[in-house]
């Protein structure tokens, strides 16, 4: 026969210790939520048409992976040692597409790399521990039993929810890089540097600057014997690309962008009396 007075003790201690289990349980759900979150989107490349695919597909593949194979993508992949692949390039994009790379790393000394692969492994193993080795560890059927259980319980909830907090500050660190890409990608800057060929300091790369490409569109249209007069591209250029201006590229006049590209040949001719400047492409 049972005591009565030891089952009105354990029944409620039996039930914080399901509470608390429960509660620890459901934090590493959301740890697991969150590394996936993560993993799914800090590093996303491929060519622009194709970028939500891929996104996609990241996240199913995050999907079915358990927490020891999410932090094991974790640590190298966005959690870095400081001088990691950060530079590391992308050797496999078509190059005859707009191709994007998004990635965001947080860079740890490595000493602290160290120390937190070493605390998330642990996380881990005490997650195999609370999911399937509990109930083998703690005696549930005596009130000494659900004690220990429950020192073990707060004990626990207490490394995960560090961890998660943790975690949080990583994916916040993540998603205002994001916020911030975005805002860079929306800019006249990030347009001038892609559309134009003009870095932030002012200094041009010609061979992607889009008044280089006018050129080349009004040489197309205009050329006689190959030779394009400089002026008349110029009216070519205000009207079909109006924002392509010299100014817009340091330059005084169509002449010395021609000149300052050195991708076109100048030449000079008298033309009813008159000296007129002419350009081509120069043969690569």
């Amino acid at each position: 026969m049972t005591n009565p007075s030891i089952d009105d003790a354990l029944q409620p201690l039996q039930h914080d210790v399901q509470r608390l289990l429960g509660r620890c349980l459901l934090r590493l759900q959301q740890y697991e939520r969150l590394t996936k979150a993560i993993v799914a989107h800090h590093d996303i490349s491929g060519p622009a048409h194709a970028l939500e695919a891929i996104r996609a597909a990241r996240i199913e593949d995050t999907a079915t992976k358990t927490l020891g194979t999410l932090v094991g993508q974790l640590l190298g992949s966005y959690v870095i040692t400081a001088g990691g692949d950060a530079d590391q390039h992308d050797q496999d994009q078509p190059v005859d597409v707009i191709s994007f790379r998004m990635r965001a790393q947080l860079s740890l000394s490595a000493e602290d790399y160290a120390r937190t692969q070493d605390e998330l492994r642990d996380l881990v193993s005490l997650r195999n521990t609370l999911v399937h080795h509990f109930i083998d560890q703690h005696d549930l059927w005596t009130v000494d039993g659900c004690r220990a259980a429950q020192d073990a319980l707060t004990a626990a909830y207490t490394r995960i929810d560090q961890h998660f907090e943790q975690l949080r500050g990583w994916a916040e660190h993540m998603d205002q890089a994001r916020r911030l890409t975005a805002e860079f990608v929306q800019s006249d800057v990030f347009r001038d540097l892609v559309v134009n060929g003009i870095a932030p300091d002012g200094t041009v790369d010609w061979h992607a600057a889009g008044i280089v490409r006018a050129l080349h569109e009004a040489a197309g249209e205009l050329a006689t014997e190959g030779w394009t007069p400089v002026a008349e591209a110029g009216r070519w250029i205000a009207k079909q690309h109006p924002e392509q201006l010299p100014a817009k590229y340091g330059c005084s006049s169509w002449r010395q962008v021609v000149h300052e590209s050195r991708l076109f040949e100048l030449r000079y001719r008298d033309v009813d009396g008159q000296r007129t400047a002419w350009f081509k492409a120069r043969e690569i």
